[in-house]
């Protein structure tokens, strides 16, 4: 067993042990395994959110993509900055409204808001059907990272497998307190390891970070600005503004929102997490320098970039460092993820097919979906083959659709209804599928249309419609139906 297998190794038994100790001392309910009892303050709040972002991708994908794709991995940075701007408006009256009706889940605000345990039914659906190719992407990563980071001694499968069980075990016993402390050490290690990297690399080999972009574009002129066509200006753009209404509403980081003590919490960590994002750019200066040191990566081999510059690069227990690191930015959003998808099954669908159900049982259900969606997930994980990004953007077009429901029921009459929202999410989720499906664009359907057109991200037509549809069912249900009952109603009871 080399050097950089151990350090690996020791780390994954630190963070799991790390994950138990946590819930010491504390009565395991549903509230304090899901939500932390509402007790968190600004620090934890902090290395939750930032926990959930920086994950598997912040080492591969976005590496992965400055390799092979160049300026238009630059949207990662918009999207995560001008997220974390949004939530000072938007999070506090998410807190607000959760604490006062002790809400636990994503889809318990939907069910709340809109007074309907139907569409908490389908947001939940939602929520756990984005969340599996999430999971997917953290597992992914860990199998690479583990696999590249050992020189070969584990394969990525066997990595995969005991990653899964290391996470499955300390989610089921402390829920969001173990993920809480594991962040902690994640966030650490990895800020050091990857800062280090960006500048110590393109200093090794180019002499510094201009001549290192000087060396890039030297040899693939273009390669650092937007294409004309394809991932344009026009994608950038319209990709950002998908990426972020969809940032919180990923069903663990709007729960994390759950867990906080009070609402200036967010304002805080407003004014800090923006400038955390720019940790990202030294991941982009790896791939960056990756490109001409270890050549010939193509599709989805890109995302092993970072891990093929750093086993030439550096001693084997750096190596062990940096794997260690990339262990952590799976196991943290991957237990995240695995709670509150078990949380929105046995709350928003167990719960009401069972209404009689104790919380207890609630509790105990949640619990013991963990090992399932954590099979589930390994069985795509190992059969599939997208690269981190394509997968991210995937969930992410999915979870969008619950924005505009959202966003219009923050007053405290929401401005549409129930049917509405309802009609709304199903017409946007349904026009994702088909697009992941059939592979369609804009550009394949009008391949004569501007390129600023045709490059739009497909998400946001789904979007739209989404949009539309949700408008259309409230006007119909609030003038058509509604009316049409209340008439009914005044004809029964002058009979009576």
């Amino acid at each position: 067993m080399n050097i950089a297998l151990i350090i690996i190794f020791a780390v994954l038994l630190l963070a799991i042990y790390s994950g138990i100790r946590a819930q010491k001392g504390k009565d395991m309910n549903m509230e304090q395994w899901s939500v932390g009892g509402r007790g968190f303050g600004s620090i934890f709040i902090f290395l939750l959110v930032a926990g959930e972002i920086y994950t598997t991708f912040t080492f591969l994908g976005g590496s992965g993509w400055a390799y092979s794709k160049g300026a238009p991995s630059y949207y990662v940075l918009s999207y995560i900055a001008l997220a974390y701007v949004i939530s000072y408006w938007l999070l506090p009256p998410i807190w607000r409204y959760a604490k006062q009706h002790r809400l636990v889940s994503q889809s318990d605000f939907f069910v709340s808001k809109y007074n309907s345990p139907i569409l908490g039914i389908l947001v939940a659906a939602v929520g756990v059907i984005a969340i599996i190719p999430y999971l997917v992407l953290q597992f992914k990563g860990l199998g690479i990272i583990v696999s590249e980071a050992s020189y070969g001694s584990i394969t990525p499968a066997a990595a995969v497998w005991i990653g899964v069980i290391g996470v499955t075990i300390y989610v089921m016993i402390s829920g969001i307190h173990g993920s809480a402390w594991t962040a902690a050490i994640k966030d650490i290690l990895i800020f050091f390891v990857v800062v280090f990297m960006g500048l110590y690399l393109p200093y090794y080999y180019y002499g510094g970070i201009q001549p290192m972009f000087e060396a890039v574009e030297s040899a693939n002129p273009g390669f650092l600005k937007f294409p004309d066509e394809g991932l344009s200006v026009s994608w950038y753009i319209s990709t950002v503004l998908i990426t972020v209404f969809g940032f919180y509403m990923w069903p663990h980081t709007f729960g994390s929102v759950f867990s906080a003590k009070n609402a200036n919490v967010f304002r805080k960590n407003t004014v800090m997490l923006p400038l955390y994002t720019i940790m990202l750019l030294f991941v982009f200066f790896v791939g960056f320098t990756a490109i001409l040191q270890v050549p010939g990566l193509k599709g989805a081999d890109g995302d092993l970039s970072l891990l093929r510059l750093s086993l030439q690069t550096f001693d084997p227990w750096i190596v062990g460092v940096i794997g260690a690191a990339g262990l952590l930015t799976a196991l943290v959003p991957g237990s995240m993820l695995l709670m509150t998808a078990a949380t929105l099954l046995a709350k928003n669908v167990y719960k009401v097919m069972a209404p009689d159900a104790s919380e207890m049982r609630i509790a105990r259900v949640a619990k013991l979906l963990v090992p399932v969606l954590s099979l589930i997930s390994l069985y795509f994980t190992l059969s599939g083959g997208d690269t981190l990004v394509t997968l991210l953007l995937m969930g992410y077009s999915l979870v969008t659709q619950l924005f505009p429901a959202l966003l219009f029921s923050l007053r405290p009459q929401p401005w549409v209804n129930k049917y509405g929202a309802f009609a709304g999410i199903l017409a946007g989720v349904l026009m994702v599928a088909y697009v992941t499906v059939s592979k369609v664009t804009i550009a394949t359907v009008f391949p004569d249309w501007p390129a600023a057109i045709k490059d739009l991200n497909v998400g946001v037509v789904a979007l739209l419609v989404n949009t539309l549809v949700m408008f259309g069912v409230t006007f119909v249900t609030r003038n058509i139906l509604v009316p049409s009952r209340q008439t009914a109603n005044s004809e029964g009871s002058s009979t009576i």
